[in-house]
């Protein structure tokens, strides 16, 4: 049997120079148009050289551009890329065959101002429906490539400069150590608003020193964000501009084949950083106050469970509760129930935390004031037991306020 190697999530992460042999910079471009030359609006990830690389984009059929020109480089098993360009406040979705030229010319801006010989991959995050000002981006790419560095602060910035409705920057590290060489997975993302899988609105992007190829980027990547990513709503909306980007850059010289529990090590830590950010998303949701972890088990089969956690994480009954620090179990039950997966009262469960609200379909009253002490917290987990199988599913939600609804109905 392969000896486990333990993978550790480290504290303070600084972003993607985290990570050995990545450059990063940022620059204020104006890019939402507004005359603040400060913010920062465009970020530049540069490897120094070719590399390997996978990704892992929105199911919406309105697509941005970038997602276009994201995918058709990535479409060959053996392309190898450059870096990422990134621009926040427009989404250059919508556009047109203007908006994929725009999307092209700033993946050739950032690959002929670094003088990479690979081509770059391009994102963008914000509003819907706007041409992108180019004049300004040339200029951004510009600037940034000429202070591109691994330092920390030049790594923070760039976490900063990919932000939209964002309250706060989102980065994550795990680390591991196998026989002489410690392996890293350092990543940022974005993502505030517009959040249901698949995926949300949302970009993530994350750097490895493993000298890992596309094919195990790409499983690495696909299970990771299915078991995180794919499992976290605030709003319920799907994004048009969805983007989870990998890039080994092979720094370490070591490849993942050289034995099973590297591999697995390096799935562990991969999982780990976007389980951190995933939980880091939700966490800073447009005016949210609550993090609710939503356990559903006991099914007998994961898309049962899948189908109720959405159910129940997706109600705006449930969810306007939760905002009221209201354990009202009735509506989690309701709910449960409208998912139709064959529901029996007699077998269900409902858990605040580890304190029962209804046992075997029979409510657990006595618990009460331990119930609303649960639902006043910043994050608690709601579990519902069908007890008719083995399966199970867990949604990272949130609680919906009447700040929601005036911060989204205008922009």
């Amino acid at each position: 049997m392969s000896a486990v190697i333990p993978v550790q999530l480290i504290e303070d992460p600084q972003g993607l120079s985290d990570c050995p042999g990545f450059q990063t910079a940022a620059s204020a471009c104006d890019i939402r148009e507004t005359g603040d030359t400060t913010r920062l609006d465009l970020a530049l990830l540069s490897a120094g050289k070719p590399c390997h690389a996978a990704g892992v984009f929105t199911q919406n059929d309105v697509c941005a551009a970038p997602v276009h020109a994201c995918r058709a480089i990535l479409a060959s098993p053996t392309a190898k890329v450059g870096g990422i360009v990134v621009n926040s406040g427009n989404a250059n979705a919508a556009t047109g065959a203007s908006g994929m030229r725009d999307a092209k010319e700033m993946a050739a801006l950032a690959q002929s101002e670094t003088n990479t010989e690979a081509p770059f991959l391009v994102c963008s995050t914000g509003r819907i429906g706007r041409k992108l000002p180019m004049g300004e981006i040339r200029s951004g790419i510009a600037n940034a490539a000429r202070s591109l560095n691994e330092s920390p602060e030049n790594s923070l910035a760039a976490a900063d400069a990919i932000l939209t409705s964002d309250t706060r920057r989102k980065c994550a590290t795990a680390r591991f150590h196998y026989k002489t060489k410690t392996i890293t997975v350092a990543g940022i993302a974005k993502g505030a608003g517009m959040i249901e899988p698949n995926m949300a609105t949302m970009l993530a992007f994350l750097g490895t020193d493993l000298a890992a190829d596309n094919t195990a980027l790409k499983n690495t990547l696909t299970r990771a964000c299915n078991q995180t990513f794919n499992r976290i709503s605030i709003d319920g909306d799907m994004s048009t501009n969805d983007t989870v980007l990998l890039l080994a850059n092979g720094y370490s010289q070591l490849e993942p084949n050289e034995a099973p529990e590297l591999i697995q090590a390096f799935r562990e830590a991969v999982y780990k950083v976007c389980d951190a950010l995933a939980e880091k998303i939700v966490g800073d949701g447009e005016k949210v106050t609550k993090l609710i972890e939503l356990v559903v088990e006991g099914c007998t089969n994961e898309q049962d469970a899948e189908k109720v956690a959405r159910a129940v994480g997706n109600s705006l009954l449930v969810k306007s509760s939760w905002y009221g620090s209201d354990p009202n179990w009735g509506r989690l039950a309701c709910a449960a129930g409208y998912a139709s997966i064959g529901l029996k009262e007699s077998c269900f469960d409902i858990h605040y935390d580890d304190v029962p609200a209804i046992l075997g379909g029979i409510p657990q009253d006595a618990n009460t004031a331990l119930w609303k002490q649960i639902v006043a917290k910043k994050r608690f987990r709601i579990t519902l037991n069908f007890n008719q199988g083995n399966h199970s599913f867990r949604l990272l939600t949130s609680d919906l306020s009447e700040a929601y609804v005036n911060f989204n109905k205008s922009e």
